[in-house]
This record gives C-alpha cells, sequence and structure tokens, in this order.
C-alpha cells in the first residue's frame, strides 16, 4: 500500500514537472554590438543626428522591463561599435560568441542588437555558418533610445517576443524590424531616414503582434543546419579578402587594378542593369581572372530582380560567377566564404544558386 503510495506520488511529481515545464519560460541571450538602438542623441529630437553604441546591453534590456514576461532574459555585450565600422574580424568573433551560445542547453534562442548599416550583411553571414536550429534574431532601430518615439523598445521587446518562440526555429537567422519578420538572406536596408527602413522583394516571413508571430512564407534556400560552410571550421580573424566595385558609366579600370594589387581573392561588379559590364572594362576583368586567378561575380547596384547568367555577358565563356538575386554586400560574403573551400569558377557558381 505504501509503495503504491509513493508511486503515485512520484508519478504525481512527474506530471506537475511537465505541466510547469510545459507553460515554463524559454531562456534568450541579448547579444548586443552597439548601433543606434544603443545610440543617443544631445536632445530627444534628435533622430537623426546622435552618437550610436553608447548604452550598455543591461541598460537596454532594463529599458523594456516587459520582455521579462517573455523569456528569461540575459545580457552578453559582444562589442560596442557602430556597424559601419565592423569588419571581418569583428564578423567572425560576433560568429563565434553566437556559436558558442547556441551550443549551450540552457540557451532557446538569440537576439542580436546591432546597427542597421550592416545588420543585413551580419544577418547573413550568421545565416551561412552557424549550425543550429535554435532562434536567432538580429534587430536594430532607426531611432536612438533618447529621440522622441524611439523605435527601438518595440523592436527589442518584439525581437525576443521572437526568440522564445518555438514557432521560429529552424527558419534560419531572422531580422525583425518593424513588426515584420524578414529571412536574413533577402532582406535589405532600403531607406536610411524612417523607421521602415527595411524590406524583401520577396516579401516578409510574417509578421508580429503583440509578442505573437504569424508565418506566411519560409525560406527555401541552404542555411544553418544545412550549410556546408560552419564558422568552426574557420579559422583566424579574416576572411578571403573580397571587394565590391561600383558600376556607372564613364568607367575607369583603375579601382579594379588597385583592388588587384591589394591582393583581393575576388571582385563583385556592382554592375547597372542585369549586371552589365562596360565593353571598355571586359578586357582588364578578364585580365585579372584568366592571369591573376582572381573571381569575377557579377552582382546589380539595382534593389530587385536578378542576374541571369550568360545574359549581357558570356559568363561561361569567360569563366564568371552570376550572384542571382543576392545584393554586392551579400554577394560578396558568399564570395569570401566560397573562396574558404574552392577557387572553382563552377563551384562557387552552384553555391550562388544554392544560397
Amino acid at each position: 500500500m505504501i509503495n503504491k503510495a509513493i508511486k503515485s506520488f512520484g508519478l504525481g511529481l512527474t506530471l506537475l514537472a511537465a505541466s510547469v515545464s510545459l507553460y515554463a519560460k524559454n531562456n534568450v541571450v541579448v547579444v548586443a554590438t552597439g548601433g543606434t538602438i544603443a545610440g543617443a542623441g544631445a536632445s530627444s529630437t534628435n533622430s537623426a543626428t546622435y552618437t550610436a553604441a553608447k548604452v550598455p546591453v543591461d541598460a537596454l534590456i532594463n529599458a523594456v522591463p516587459q520582455i521579462k514576461d517573455l523569456a528569461n532574459v540575459t545580457g552578453v555585450q559582444a562589442l560596442q561599435i557602430a556597424s559601419e565600422s565592423i569588419t571581418d574580424k569583428e564578423l567572425l568573433s560576433l560568429a563565434r560568441q553566437v556559436n558558442d551560445l547556441v551550443k549551450k542547453p540552457s540557451v532557446n534562442g538569440i537576439v542580436i542588437t546591432h546597427g542597421t548599416d550592416t545588420l543585413e550583411e551580419t544577418a547573413f553571414f550568421l545565416n551561412l555558418v552557424i549550425h543550429t536550429d535554435k532562434p536567432i534574431v538580429l534587430v536594430g532601430s532607426m531611432r536612438p533610445s533618447t529621440a522622441l518615439s524611439a523605435d527601438g523598445p518595440l523592436n527589442l521587446y518584439s525581437a525576443v517576443a521572437l526568440a522564445s518562440s518555438d514557432e521560429a526555429k529552424n527558419k534560419g537567422v531572422l531580422v525583425m524590424m518593424n513588426d515584420s519578420i524578414f529571412a536574413a538572406r533577402d532582406v535589405t536596408k532600403a531607406i536610411n531616414i524612417h523607421t521602415n527602413a527595411f524590406g524583401s522583394q520577396w516579401g516578409a516571413l510574417g509578421t508580429l503582434v503583440e509578442g505573437k508571430p504569424y508565418w506566411f512564407r519560409s525560406s527555401v534556400k541552404r542555411h544553418t543546419n544545412a550549410s556546408e560552410f560552419n564558422i568552426e571550421n574557420i579559422k583566424g580573424d579574416q576572411l578571403p579578402l573580397v571587394q565590391i566595385v561600383y558600376g556607372s558609366d564613364s568607367m575607369i579600370p583603375d579601382a579594379y587594378l588597385a583592388y588587384a594589387k591589394a591582393g583581393v581573392k575576388g571582385i563583385v561588379n556592382a554592375g547597372t542593369g542585369n549586371g552589365s559590364v562596360g565593353n571598355y572594362i571586359v578586357p582588364t576583368l578578364k585580365q585579372l581572372h584568366d592571369e591573376q586567378g582572381i573571381q569575377v561575380v557579377r552582382s546589380s547596384r539595382v534593389p530587385q530582380g536578378f542576374v541571369l547568367r550568360n545574359a549581357e555577358q558570356p559568363d561561361d565563356k569567360y569563366g564568371w560567377v552570376v550572384a542571382h538575386d543576392l545584393n554586392p554586400q551579400k554577394a560578396r560574403l558568399l564570395t569570401a566564404l566560397a573562396l574558404t573551400k574552392t577557387n572553382d569558377a563552377k563551384e562557387i557558381q552552384r553555391m550562388f544558386w544554392q544560397y
């Protein structure tokens, strides 16, 4: 009889523990890197003139006490920098810190507060090199914390809500801005002075209302666990050097030649239209590719659409790569990662199709 009572009591405790865990809050780590969301202006009316990367992570979290109703939130100050000043060194360091965090069983999700200028690059890079199904959400703001109607607090609240949601698992790295949920791969900063700064030509993945995410599409390209790139296999604090040349009329070859002299392994040509290259620039690019082995990737300065292979230029003949729908800044990152594995243009082109 006593044994039965003990077994019954034990079963009751098990069921109670299961019930508690069912409703237990997830653990979310806010990884702060600086940016406008951590910025401060001289006056509350300064929404565009301010100093970025001033407010520490604890102050960011404490400024939005409601996030503690969503998750068990802790903070890490990874960087304190304006995002335009991020280099490979900071990017790789951040990726390694995030990778260490997602490997911990006690961590359920990550929020990265980040400057908006290069937020899309960091998000895409993490999407390629972090192997996890846990939510990783990047968030920023277009107004500093001291401004009237600062957008940072609500953006941070929404990002924590998203990172703590089990529905956000295995969706790749996400960007949460202005109530919209974007895929890291195709989100871009399209406006530099308004709060609706980010968008994607393929649309948002979903939206978040009062702390609840609503999903409408998913990213079909390879990411996170399905990626062939892994931050754990990248050594040092530099990626292979890849630079961007912006296309226009009346160009001169000097920029390409200067980058070649600096030792670049790849050049992304942010061409006009369909990634076009002026007929007077083609010989220079052919020479750099054929004689120095520099990879040439045709992207476009046009914000929407995609670059067609063998249109405008005979890519097969020249051994060039097209960036498909990746903008120049994201094409630079994928090219650099590709060059950690191969210098074969056909293999690099495959990667652009798949990622």
